[in-house]
């Protein structure tokens, strides 16, 4: 069955290119991103790893551990990151598990049949500090991640994870939030000091409140 969001994301004990690890203990109180690749040595995971290693500094300020998957043995993994650093221009900084049971994979249903019957598809988990998934989503084999989006859902994940807020189409960090149908406009208003601007009675939005 696959997961679904508020799930608990499954626990696991894997080797990674940074020692073993139990994934639970290992995120601890922090948000973390599971990602997977198809196999080691192919072109688009090549770009994607060395542009989350670019994206240190931004995961690290959203307090966001990232982790990766492959499917493919950890001497291969060591190997493949030479030519990430290389390629990318970059230092892979986050661990990439050895997956050669599938087991990891299989947990978070990231082998799709119709796609492959071996090679994951780009799954992306991002889990909450109560370790439930937040957000999914899967990309076929032949498209690259966009990271800028998923930073941009982490944001919308943490902000609304505190406020009463929702965010709107294309939001980005910094912009007007929507308050959410259960909060009502005179609540709203003492909620939000900053204001509320009633567009309709379903549709009313206020700065980001925690700016």
């Amino acid at each position: 069955m696959s997961l679904r969001l508020g799930d608990i994301a499954p626990d696991f004990t894997a080797e990674t290119t940074e020692g073993t690890i139990n994934f639970h203990e290992w995120l601890g109180n922090s948000w973390g991103m599971i990602f997977s690749h198809p196999a080691d040595f192919t072109p688009v995971c090549t770009t994607e790893l060395g542009r989350t290693a670019q994206l240190k500094d931004e995961f690290e300020k959203r307090g966001v551990k990232v982790i990766a998957v492959s499917v493919d043995p950890l001497d291969s993994h060591t190997e493949w990151i030479k030519d990430i650093n290389e390629t990318q221009k970059t230092t892979v900084n986050f661990p990439l598990i050895a997956d050669e049971d599938r087991k990891v994979a299989q947990l978070y249903d990231m082998i799709h049949p119709n796609a492959s019957e071996k090679a994951t598809v780009r799954s992306v988990f991002i889990i909450g500090p109560d370790k439930k998934i937040k957000l999914t989503l899967t990309y076929p084999a032949s498209t690259g991640r966009n990271f800028y989006e998923i930073l941009r859902v982490i944001d919308s994940l943490q902000l609304t994870a505190n406020y009463q807020v929702a965010t709107p189409a294309d939001w980005q960090e910094g912009e007007d939030c929507i308050v959410v149908p259960a909060v009502s406009t005179e609540d709203a208003m003492q909620k939000f000091p900053k204001g509320v601007n009633v567009i309709k009675p379903y549709l009313r939005t206020t700065p980001q409140p925690n700016k």
